[in-house]
């Protein structure tokens, strides 16, 4: 029998993963683009070009949905750095020519983040992000999915609007301040993602990794490997509970090395999505401590071959592997060999 491996299959298999619901079973994501130019870099002046790069890249993601079985949603990539919320803030902006930009730090001290207001998301560059979006969605049609910007916890926004060098030790001496600036940013985060799901819908491929989640939110939480666990249940925890409460569940990307928040993670409600990068050599112990936690999908899944690691991880963990091919004969043959291995009823 064919298997059903259209976009709406693909869809349920993923809200079957993240739900925790029985048998769903691991998922299977394979890397292979053949064709298409270099990224433009996301400035304000390179609009038209991010735009024909984003749909270029739907068209050949569409295409390969054809051919190739596993579990890839394709999606309308509205890209951008982890700049834009900062920016909105008022931060400038550092582009250089042959890297992502990034925001640099707007304000130095408490008396300075109370002057800061909490802008209009369409009054500010964020603006653009909805020109971007809304030309692809036409193009595609109400039915393409929309993949989220780049979006940083609040508290990781805050630190790269306030310096550092001032903003931690503010954390211990003005707690209340640091806690007035990450709750404005969450209000913008809040107001950008109103708009943002009554545009586009509520289901969307997250920024990094590209999976997709049918509700929710997504984002990254960088800033917890420098704070201890106390901190984190103080400044981070309550605004991740709010915005997985809001949006109706999270997905979370960490590259902090920050495994003594783990306990933090497992705590947080509706996890719906786990990928961490850090720390080397112990992303291996992570998978038996979110076994009945969260779907994972973490930087490393094991060695050797993508379909012999299926055997190593937890009974009762929900994992999504991610293997690139560089040909469509080596794509072809990993999605038959996962696909026998994440044992599909249809293999």
């Amino acid at each position: 029998m064919q298997p059903d491996y259209d976009i709406e299959a693909r869809k349920r298999r993923w809200a079957g993963c993240l739900s925790g619901d029985a048998g769903a079973g691991h998922l299977y994501m394979i890397h292979h683009d053949s064709g298409g130019g270099a990224r433009p870099l996301p400035w304000p002046t390179l609009i038209e070009e991010r735009t024909e790069w984003a749909w270029e890249k739907y068209q050949r993601q569409l295409d390969r949905a054809e051919w190739l079985r596993d579990d890839t949603v394709p999606y309308l990539d509205v890209y951008t750095g982890t700049e834009i919320f900062a920016e909105a803030f008022g931060c400038e902006v550092y582009r250089a020519s042959d890297n992502m930009p990034f925001a640099l730090p707007a304000v130095t001290d408490s008396r300075e983040a109370a002057r800061l207001a909490v802008p209009e998301p369409s009054a500010t560059p964020l603006g653009a992000l909805f020109d971007i979006a809304d030309e692809l969605r036409k193009r595609a049609g109400a039915d393409a999915v929309m993949r989220l910007v780049d979006i940083q916890s609040p508290m990781d926004i805050a630190a790269l609007i306030w310096d550092k060098n001032d903003f931690y030790p503010a954390m211990i001496g003005e707690p209340e301040a640091v806690k007035e600036l990450a709750l404005k940013v969450t209000n913008l985060l809040m107001a950008f993602l109103d708009e943002w799901f009554a545009r586009y819908g509520r289901d969307f491929v997250a920024h990094f990794p590209d999976y997709y989640m049918p509700c929710g939110i997504t984002l990254s939480e960088d800033e917890v490997g420098a704070i201890s666990e106390d901190m984190f249940i103080e400044f981070f925890e309550p605004e991740l509970v709010a915005l997985s409460s809001r949006y109706g569940g999270l997905g979370m990307h960490s590259c902090a090395d920050a495994r003594h928040q783990w306990d933090r993670f497992a705590a947080l409600p509706d996890l719906r999505l786990l990928n961490l990068i850090q720390p080397p050599g112990e992303i291996c112990d992570a998978y038996e401590r979110f076994e009945s936690t969260t779907t994972q999908m973490h930087s490393w899944t094991g060695d050797g071959p993508a379909w012999e690691r299926v055997a190593g991880f937890p009974e009762g963990s929900r994992v999504v592997l991610s293997a690139s091919a560089a040909t469509r004969d080596e794509a072809l043959e990993l999605a038959d060999k996962l696909h026998v291995a994440c044992g599909r009823d249809d293999a």
